[in-house]
């Protein structure tokens, strides 16, 4: 089963993230076969939120919910159930600093496997 591990830190912590431990990290996942991928994002202040209503289309600076704690980055992993994503989101180097949420992957892709892939 596939989870998305969302990383979420307070921006004033990001610098005790330890990023070399992060790097190798993810590294050996990938070697293990655990994840599929695993990006940090640029700071919360960077994003831009896209909503459309009644047709029209509204566009803000900033991150979609005005929380201390922003999404950083996050990994795709593959793991047999969910007490293996915990065991692997565990051992991240980030969820010192930061928290880790594990969201289960809808199987064949949502709604349905897109197109080009």
């Amino acid at each position: 089963m596939k989870y998305l591990a969302l990383v979420y830190v307070d921006e004033e912590k990001l610098a005790d993230a330890p990023a070399d431990e992060t790097l190798a990290y993810a590294a050996d996942l990938g070697k293990r076969g655990k994840c599929h991928a695993a990006e940090a994002l640029r700071a919360a202040h960077t994003a831009t939120t896209v909503r459309v209503r009644d047709d029209r289309v509204a566009v803000s600076d900033g991150p979609l919910a005005g929380t201390k704690e922003h999404l950083a980055g996050f990994y795709v992993l593959d793991s047999k159930d969910l007490d293996e994503a915990i065991r692997l989101a565990a051992y991240m180097p980030p969820a010192k600093v930061a928290s880790i949420e594990l969201r289960p992957l809808v199987p064949g892709g949502w709604p349905r496997r897109l197109p080009w892939r």
